[in-house]
């Protein structure tokens, strides 16, 4: 029965001496540790948004830079997701490594990016991934699959072999406000670090109950 699922997380403690100072360099260090174990999906993050009715959405989109002012991500600004970014931006990230036995909570406000950055991303793809991002109408419901494939080669015929960034994509960065660091204990009694900004570059850390 799903009540007697359990698992027991002994591989690995955590204490405020072993953190780095600041939680950037810390998700940075666990970030290396994900992309060097077993994990199928490294850079997964589950992102949450809240609609104007206030009702939260989660999804999984992968984290494409880390750098010192945030998350970068990169999606259709006229789906569900990027309507409810517009409307609030206010989001949270939630980081899973299995294998690790480690998870990464973090708050924020996002912002888009510029189109430059959104343009280097997208010219880093494949043609077909592209491509993708014109013929999918991000939320919007469609007759069947068949759709999608013949707008995909529509546009095939259409850009050849040079494929321009749609206007309706590109990146979001995250400006985090804090972070949760937690690492699976023995009896339920699991680390949790908690990084809180008091102003710019400057965070102070607590240790939460489990």
């Amino acid at each position: 029965m799903l009540r007697d699922i359990r698992k027991n997380y002994q591989q690995a403690a955590l204490t405020e001496s072993e953190m780095a100072a600041d939680p950037f360099d810390q998700l940075h260090n666990w970030l290396q540790e994900a992309l060097n174990s077993r994990e199928a999906e490294p850079t997964a993050m589950v992102l949450s948004t809240v609609d104007a009715d206030m009702q939260p959405h989660s999804r999984v989109v992968l984290l494409k830079e880390l750098t010192p002012e945030g998350l970068v991500f990169f999606t259709n600004y006229q789906g569900n997701k990027g309507q409810q970014l517009q409307q609030n931006p206010k989001v949270s990230v939630n980081f899973f490594w299995q294998s690790l036995e480690r998870q990464v909570r973090l708050t924020g406000i996002t912002e888009k990016t510029s189109g430059a950055v959104s343009d280097d991303y997208y010219h880093s793809r494949p043609a077909d991934s592209r491509l993708g991002a014109w013929v999918s109408e991000q939320s919007t419901i469609i007759p069947s699959p068949d759709y999608l494939v013949e707008r995909f080669e529509s546009f095939r015929q259409t850009f050849g072999d040079t494929i321009p960034r749609p206007p309706h994509w590109g990146g979001y960065l995250i400006r985090p406000t804090s972070f949760e660091f937690w690492q699976g204990r023995p009896n339920r009694l699991h680390d949790r670090i908690l990084y809180t900004q008091l102003e710019q570059g400057k965070w102070q850390i607590h240790r939460l109950a489990p």
